[in-house]
């Protein structure tokens, strides 16, 4: 059996298809005889025998068998049946062998009603032809038709529509869907003769309504892709939109969506007032990355270099970030949880953030949610709104270019609500991994997939984070560097930043060790660095108006210039004091900018029993003072009588900052209790924890911070609570060996400890 590979042109069963004999022979590869089976394969693309391959041809053909070869050189093959074509085989010498089985017809035409068809396309046809010149051959040649089959063939060549839609033709099981997708693409093709030639004749007046338009849009189509593929500079917006959302790889709901979208832009045309609002949603949609990215290998000894290079200390966060990379190349997608950095201003927290991006070797996105309060900033506007924009998070991956960014999600503690909803709820859909791979941005309207990008937020505290939101997210403790960590990050990184941002060389400017570490100590007061960097690229931008005004060649900047160089005064911090009295203890502390030591001052006037709070005390803090004031009345009943005699005045100095926290209320009874028993407690003791009123010290948060204030205000013994013993862990170890601490479960520990309480007077409360 012979096999025939046709290209572009429509061929069926029972129907008689020509070919001129050359063409036909270059086809067959070989001379062919009348009687000889073939089967007619239909080709993807125009290719020479010798270099088609089996995946080249469609897989459904039609057998037949060379019925006629005409002197007058053609050659006349008349069809029988459809057949699925199993397998193909190209032979090395370029001939060709298959496996095929029947295909059968179902819903069979009735003979009446496929010759009525044919009277009238032949009919047509005949009538269309009558203003060529060639109108009597189109005659004679069509009248001879007696099948709509042979007709569809015999017209093929001329028929404006694609190899796939030809097949798809052949593919049509129903004879009766087949019989009535000829009718239409004949018809079709006679509109557009009609528009072209302008031919003045028409079978019927329906069906001029119903095929004019589709003729002139099919006709203005071919001619605009020729057009196009001639001056591709020349390409319309829309066209450029339709070739950006057919090249874009989006999911069915979204590509359905566009789809609609391009429709109403055309149909409106781009002078309508919606025309904006529909080009920059098409736009916006089309400039996202949909392919999935493919999961890359992490080189986990590379990732630590980079880590290494970019921050120096923060051990446990980088083996934290190490861990969640090791998971992710295991199970080769993005895996874990969210991590939220937690931590002061300037300890690393954003910029470690692109670290980890350039680890992965991803793109890094930073979206700030700082002071955000309407839900659209992250679900964003419906576009019903004049104005409507994408929120943060889709616009974000938009910028990237990518579907897997490193995306930072910054300042999630200043999230507020307002009238406008709340955007931390929104962003519960955004950080959960079970719901965030069908997230619907307001403004899209369609479902994207942000299960491939890591997330990771930053916060200086967990105490305005909505529980629900914080349990999506596993919190990791900047707790702040030491002094000696800040002058290596000063040397390995601050300071040649400067100095290559303020185009000094490095042999133009020389800053001490010495200079570095009073600069830390003396101007800045912070658990980061970020004052510290102000700092040097102050220095810097000195060094460079001296440099330019040529003053000097080669500048050393001193510990005794600074405040010169600076022009101001060194930072005040808290020191413990040289001497003190009965009613004076040194606390503990915690705020956004790291830890600090406080002093509570008591002090006894005469007067009705009444209570004096001063300092800007919180509630939580006027509260530690109510149980402070019971506990040591209770511990030390026969002094009940002086809180009855007299006024009680608690204060905590520096009345203009506001103070609140439960961590003063171990530091508010030894301070009443010194009072009460007259006795001093040594300045460079001090102390953190909240007490109940069963005497019992509770733990605390901040732990680090707090010794690390303390070890820089010259403290030297510490009680902390015994729950938060485990925390010592997260103490750098040149802190940990500067003070004594003693972990104590009970206020009485405390005193005995002080000599502010007799064991053998010992009252449990």
């Amino acid at each position: 059996m012979l096999v025939v590979p046709v290209y572009n042109h429509i061929i069926l069963p029972d129907s008689d298809i020509y070919f001129q004999t050359e063409q036909f022979r270059e086809l067959v590869g070989r001379e062919v005889q009348p009687g000889d089976r073939i089967v007619l394969l239909q080709t993807k693309e125009e290719k020479d025998r010798e270099k088609l391959t089996s995946e080249d041809f469609y897989p459904i053909g039609v057998s037949g068998a060379v019925y006629e070869i005409s002197p007058q050189g053609y050659v006349r093959i008349r069809t029988d049946r459809r057949v699925n074509v199993d397998e193909v085989y190209v032979n090395a010498d370029h001939t060709i062998d298959l496996t095929i089985s029947r295909r059968p017809d179902t819903d069979e035409i009735s003979e009446a009603e496929a010759n009525e068809k044919l009277a009238a396309l032949k009919d047509a046809i005949i009538k269309s032809a009558d203003e060529y010149k060639n109108a009597g051959w189109v005659k004679n040649t069509v009248s001879s038709v007696t099948s709509l089959n042979t007709l569809a063939c015999l017209v093929s060549p001329w028929l404006m529509i694609s190899g796939e839609e030809r097949y798809q033709l052949l593919a049509e099981d129903s004879q009766k869907k087949r019989a009535a997708e000829i009718e239409r693409i004949l018809y079709g093709t006679l509109e557009v003769a009609k528009v072209t030639g302008e031919a003045n004749a028409s079978r019927q007046k329906e069906y001029q309504d119903m095929y004019r338009e589709s003729a002139i849009r099919k006709q203005m189509e071919y001619l605009q892709k020729e057009l196009d593929e001639m001056h591709p500079e020349n390409i319309t917006d829309l066209q450029r939109l339709e070739k950006k959302i057919a090249e874009s790889g989006m999911n069915e709901t979204a590509r359905r969506e566009a789809d609609k979208v391009l429709g109403r832009l055309k149909q409106e045309g781009q002078q309508s007032a919606e025309s904006g609002m529909l080009y920059d949603y098409l736009d916006f949609l089309t400039s996202l990355s949909w392919k999935k990215e493919d999961m890359k290998h992490i080189d986990l000894s590379e990732a630590r270099k980079i880590l290494d290079e970019d921050h120096y200390g923060l051990k446990k966060v980088k083996e934290r970030i190490i861990q969640q990379l090791a998971v992710m190349n295991r199970k080769h997608k993005q895996q874990g949880t969210i991590l939220l950095f937690v931590g002061a201003p300037g300890t690393g927290k954003t910029s470690i953030g692109r670290s980890i991006a350039r680890a992965l070797g991803r793109k890094y996105v930073r979206v700030s949610l700082g002071g955000v309060r309407d839900e659209a900033d992250i679900r964003g506007h419906r576009r019903t709104y004049i104005g409507a924009m994408p929120g943060r998070i889709m616009d974000g991956i938009a910028k990237s270019g990518v579907s897997n960014p490193v995306m930072v999600l910054d300042e999630v503690d200043k999230l507020s609500s307002s009238y406008n909803g709340d955007p931390a709820s929104a962003l519960l859909e955004v950080l959960d991994p079970e719901q965030n791979n069908t997230f619907t941005d307001h403004y899209m309207n369609v479902p994207y997939d942000l299960s491939d990008v890591m997330f990771i937020c930053t916060a200086n505290t967990i105490d305005t984070i909505p529980e629900p939101l914080l349990n999506r997210m596993e919190v990791i403790r900047f707790t702040g560097y030491t002094p000696n960590e800040k002058l290596q990050i000063a040397k390995r990184h601050l300071l040649p930043k400067a100095m290559e941002a303020a185009g000094i060389q490095p042999d133009q400017m020389t800053v001490s060790d010495e200079t570095l570490q009073a600069l830390i100590s003396d101007y800045t007061m912070e658990a980061g660095v970020r004052g510290l960097r102000k700092r040097i690229d102050s220095l810097c931008r000195m060094a460079a108006v001296r440099l330019e005004s040529g003053e000097e060649s080669g500048l050393t900047v001193t510990k005794e210039s600074l405040r010169d160089d600076l022009d101001m005064r060194p930072v005040h911090h808290d020191r413990v004091l040289s001497s003190t009295r009965p009613g004076v203890v040194t606390g503990l502390a915690w705020t956004q900018v790291g830890g600090e030591i406080l002093y509570i001052e008591t002090l006894l006037t005469k007067g009705t029993g009444k209570v004096i709070i001063t300092g800007q005390l919180g509630d939580v803090m006027k509260e530690s003072a109510q149980i402070a004031i019971s506990l040591v009345k209770y511990l030390f009943p026969d002094k009940a009588e002086l809180f009855e005699k007299n006024d009680l005045h608690i204060h905590v100095p520096e009345g203009a900052v506001p103070k609140d926290g439960p961590s003063a209320g171990i530091t508010l009874t030894t301070a009443l209790a010194s009072l009460v028993t007259g006795k001093e407690v040594r300045p460079d003791v001090a102390m953190t924890g909240e007490v109940s009123l069963r005497g019992s010290v509770t733990a605390i948060g901040g732990l680090p911070e707090k010794l690390m204030a303390a070890q820089r205000a010259g403290v030297r013994t510490v009680f902390i609570p015994a729950d938060n013993v485990d925390d010592l862990k997260d103490v750098a170890q040149e802190v940990h060996s500067a003070l004594t601490i003693i972990p104590v479960r009970s206020v009485t520990e405390v005193l005995e400890t002080l000599e502010l309480m007799d064991p053998t007077l010992q009252k449990t409360a």
